[in-house]
């Protein structure tokens, strides 16, 4: 088991190249066919976009394991919210790697007359859910750091030395000023929160950009070729910086 998941390891560093390299293919081809290039390049930018999502398929064939492993991980976390979120989003993230796996054994031939169709509307139905837990988590820990960071500001603010003035609760001239102040402190706090810490910025973005991609596959939002690609090519680098710097990586 140990040496698999080294083996996974190794694996997804590739995928990940893999998968920059076919998301900007599938952006290059959008560019192309909007530009009027020819249609031999067309075709052959989008050959190459095929055999990298093959090849994709190919490196993630470990990953079943390794999403099992990090869900027996999370289901011993102390946080309730946290636990939740994460075991379910790896055994989604299992199941979407499963089916994926039976996608390159029928693309690849081992696995005849399988409707292809079906199992990638499948695989794309477990990633989004994986995905929308992800940003559940981002948001939980996002909101926690938030409060976290308003109860440090309030025990750190000096006291007015200003009588403060009551305006009555229905008057219009109070209400909008207030509402105006109280919106700029947490837009405020919700971007210091966030630029101060990094690994949720760039999972929050990550997961984001994703997200964008199974709901363009399932026609529930569809964006175009164009944006999936620029997603897709986001995403990639986003997740190759925290593989190339880990302590960017979001814990647990």
């Amino acid at each position: 088991m140990d040496s698999w998941l080294r083996f996974s390891a190794q694996s997804q560093a590739k995928e990940r190249l893999v998968r920059a390299a076919q998301y900007a293919c599938t952006l290059l081809g959008y560019t192309l066919q909007k530009g009027g290039a020819a249609a031999e390049l067309r075709r052959t930018v989008s050959q190459l976009e095929a055999h990298m999502s093959l090849t994709r398929k190919l490196l993630r064939l470990g990953n079943s394991v390794e999403a099992l492993e990090a869900a027996k991980r999370a289901i011993h976390l102390s946080d309730s919210v946290l636990r939740l979120c994460l075991t379910v989003s790896h055994l989604n993230r299992a199941m979407y790697f499963a089916c994926d796996n039976v996608l390159w054994a029928g693309k690849t031939g081992l696995i005849s007359k399988l409707d292809q169709q079906k199992w990638s509307q499948r695989s794309f139905r477990y990633y989004l859910f994986a995905l929308i837990l992800n940003l559940t988590r981002d948001v939980y820990e996002l909101r926690l750091l938030m409060e976290c960071e308003a109860r440090y500001r309030a025990t750190k603010a000096p006291p007015s030395p200003y009588p403060s003035t009551t305006l009555p609760n229905n008057s219009p001239t109070a209400a909008l000023p207030v509402m105006s102040v109280r919106l700029r402190k947490q837009l405020h706090l919700f971007v210091t929160v966030l630029f101060s810490n990094p690994p949720l910025l760039l999972d929050l973005l990550k997961n984001s950009c994703d997200i964008f991609i199974p709901l363009d596959r399932l026609g529930i939002y569809p964006t175009g070729t164009g944006f999936v690609g620029a997603c897709g090519l986001a995403s990639s680098v986003l997740s190759i910086l925290t593989m190339v710097h880990p302590w960017l990586k979001l814990k647990p």
